[in-house]
């Protein structure tokens, strides 16, 4: 059902306290999935990223009333969650910029993909994201891997479109630099 309905249709329900819940529950339904990606992107560890889609989850639907319906609702719900995400990160212990400052736990479990359900390729490929600084790290898994606009990431972090642009082609040319000389 929520594949049929149109966001401006669940934004109108989101909008009007006797349909919130149903509005909420399509919103998820339709998005929940590429949430939960999107954070785990930002965390990295399939607990943490539950967590963090629970508390996104509470989070937006404590907001509702505050939802004035601007712009689209996929920046509005994009913005709760990386905050959400990165408060985590925060509360951890801070940012982490390399592969290196992971816990010992997680960056066993991103040596250990290979032999799950990944190849040599994707890891790598995982460590040179996880080795940008954060805000190129956010800006990159928002364009490279859930395709936003730079106007839709600039709506979501609250950055201006030129910046995000720079950090984007920063977090590019890293990326592309770390695969030359890891693969």
């Amino acid at each position: 059902m929520a594949e049929t309905i149109q966001d401006s249709e669940i934004k109108e329900m989101l909008l009007n306290p006797q349909k919130t819940e149903l509005g909420f529950r399509l919103l998820m339904q339709r998005y929940g999935k590429a949430l939960y990606w999107h954070i785990r992107r930002i965390v990295v560890d399939h607990e943490d990223a539950e967590d963090v889609l629970q508390e996104t989850s509470i989070k937006i639907f404590r907001s509702v009333a505050n939802y004035r319906g601007e712009g689209k609702i996929t920046s509005w719900i994009y913005r709760i969650a990386s905050n959400e995400a990165l408060q985590l990160l925060r509360k951890k212990a801070g940012f982490f910029h390399s592969i290196e400052s992971l816990s010992p736990s997680l960056k066993a479990t991103l040596e250990a993909q290979t032999s799950f359900d990944a190849n040599r390729a994707e890891v790598v490929f995982q460590k040179a994201v996880l080795s940008l600084p954060a805000q190129q790290q956010l800006v990159f898994n928002m364009r490279y891997y859930d395709e936003l606009s730079y106007e839709e990431i600039a709506q979501v972090t609250g950055k201006s479109v030129g910046t995000l642009k720079v950090n984007y082609h920063h977090a590019y040319e890293k990326v592309k630099s770390y695969l030359q000389e890891n693969l």
